[in-house]
C-alpha cells in the first residue's frame, strides 16, 4: 500500500509543487486547505479545482474564527497589501501571527486520524526572510515536536526547505505541470496586479527560468 501523507495545499504555485511532487513520489495524498480569514478565498477555489481533476481526497476546513485572536496581518485585516520585493521590510506586515504552527497542528491531527506518517507543507528560503515559521531551526522543531505529540510520530515535510522560488519553479517545469492552475496574488481580483510582494517573486522565478508565467496579470 502507498503511505499515507497530508499536503497543505494553499492553491498557490509552491504547494502546487508541493502537491504534485508528494503524488509523483508515489504517495497515497490527502490535500488540506485553510480558509483561516485571508482577504480572499480565490486560491481555496483554485485548490479545489485542482484537487477534483487530480482526483485526491481534499478537504477545505474554515477556520475563520481565529481572526479575533490573531490579527494585524493585511492578509486578514483591512490594511493595504505593500507593493514591492518579497524581502523587503514592507512584507513583514503580510505575516499572520503564528499562522504556520496552527495549520501545521491542525494537518498532523488530520494526519493522525487518518493514519498518515507525514504532512507536508511549501516552505522555501525565499520565504526565510520575513517569516520565521518558514525557517529551518522552525520546521526542525515542529518535526521534533510533532514526531511525540501524539502516540503515532508524524513526520514535517518542506521539500524546498533550502530551495528557492526559482528552484521550485525549474522543477515544477521538469515536471511539466501547469502553472496556470495556481493563484499567488495577495489580492483577490480577475486578474493578478503584477506589483505585490507574491507576484513580483513568482513573475521573477519565471523570468529566471526563461518561461512565461501563465496566468493573467492587471
Amino acid at each position: 500500500m502507498s503511505e499515507k501523507v497530508v499536503v497543505i495545499y494553499s492553491g498557490g504555485m509552491d504547494s502546487y509543487t508541493v502537491l504534485n511532487k508528494a503524488i509523483r513520489s508515489g504517495h497515497d495524498v490527502y490535500a488540506l486547505s485553510f480558509n483561516y480569514g485571508q482577504r480572499h478565498v480565490k486560491e481555496l477555489e483554485v485548490a479545489a479545482q485542482v484537487c477534483e481533476r487530480l482526483n485526491i481526497t481534499h478537504k477545505i476546513v474554515d477556520i475563520s474564527a481565529i481572526n479575533q485572536l490573531i490579527g494585524g496581518s493585511s492578509l486578514t485585516d483591512d490594511i493595504d497589501v505593500p507593493e514591492g520585493h518579497y524581502e523587503e521590510e514592507s512584507m513583514k506586515s503580510t505575516i499572520v501571527p503564528n499562522r504556520n504552527m496552527i495549520l501545521i497542528s491542525l494537518a498532523v491531527g488530520y494526519a493522525v486520524s487518518i493514519k498518515a506518517s507525514k504532512v507536508f507543507y511549501g516552505a522555501h528560503s525565499g520565504d526565510h526572510a520575513i517569516y520565521p515559521d518558514c525557517r529551518p531551526e522552525f520546521v526542525k522543531k515542529m518535526d521534533d515536536v510533532c514526531r511525540i505529540a501524539n502516540y503515532d510520530a508524524v513526520e514535517i515535510v518542506s521539500p524546498y526547505l533550502n530551495n528557492t522560488k526559482i528552484d521550485i519553479l525549474t522543477d515544477g517545469l521538469e515536471m511539466g505541470l501547469d502553472y496556470s492552475q495556481t493563484w499567488t496574488c495577495y489580492n483577490g481580483r480577475q486578474h493578478a496586479c503584477g506589483k505585490c510582494g507574491a507576484c513580483q517573486e513568482r513573475l521573477e522565478a519565471f523570468a529566471l527560468n526563461n518561461a512565461t508565467d501563465p496566468i493573467p496579470y492587471e
